[in-house]
């Protein structure tokens, strides 16, 4: 007996879109890091594989918002209220992001140590992972979140003991935290191929 293929709403090929889109974003922005720590050395050319990265995430995130109208809509009651408890979910966690982030640096400034500040904000982005694994209920999270907070934890305290200079600090949370993003941005890219295929009509 042939098994049906699980049914795939379009909400969910948008959000892989979505979610490409958002790695190629901070795929650049740390890669970006990365290099204001190593474009005076030999090695700054290693970088162009994060923004080959971004581009191909790029394309096939457009690629998935176009064919996500040939995906069935949400219709039950049930399936319509876990998206909207996900999506609320995801807005708190985000805020909270944002505010951890703030505090975070405010407070690294106010204690004299303004060169924590990229270290701090991967320590926060690191830690957001933990509760978006709970509740979108994805494994990889939990890797995400605890590769990024090793760097961050790691970058932190080779600064402060002063085994990291400002720019090898740069470049160690820069290339770290781009590593996971574009673990993360591969993960999705992987999940968006193995889509099933529907008919464009």
């Amino acid at each position: 007996m042939e098994e049906k293929s699980p049914i795939i709403p379009d909400v969910a090929v948008k959000g892989i879109a979505t979610g490409l889109c958002m790695m190629a974003f901070f795929n650049l922005l740390w890669a970006g890091i990365a290099y204001g720590g190593l474009k005076t050395t030999n090695w700054w050319f290693l970088l162009i594989a994060f923004p080959a990265l971004s581009l191909l995430f790029v394309i096939n995130a457009v690629k998935l918002f176009g064919m996500a109208k040939y995906y069935p809509k949400l219709t039950s009651e049930a399936d319509l209220a876990e998206e909207k408890r996900m999506g609320k979910w995801f807005g708190i966690i985000f805020g909270a992001e944002g505010l951890g982030i703030f505090i975070g640096i405010n407070v690294v400034i106010n204690l004299g140590y303004p060169q924590l500040t990229i270290p701090v904000l991967a320590l926060v982005v690191g830690l957001h992972f933990f509760p978006l694994a709970k509740v979108f209920k994805r494994t990889i999270d939990y890797y995400l979140a605890s590769w990024s907070t090793i760097i961050a934890v790691l970058s932190i305290v080779l600064t402060l003991n002063k085994t990291l200079s400002e720019n090898g600090m740069l470049a160690f949370t820069g290339v770290g935290i781009a590593i996971a993003t574009s673990g993360y941005g591969i993960y999705m890219l992987l999940s968006g191929w193995a889509l099933p295929k529907q008919a464009t009509g």
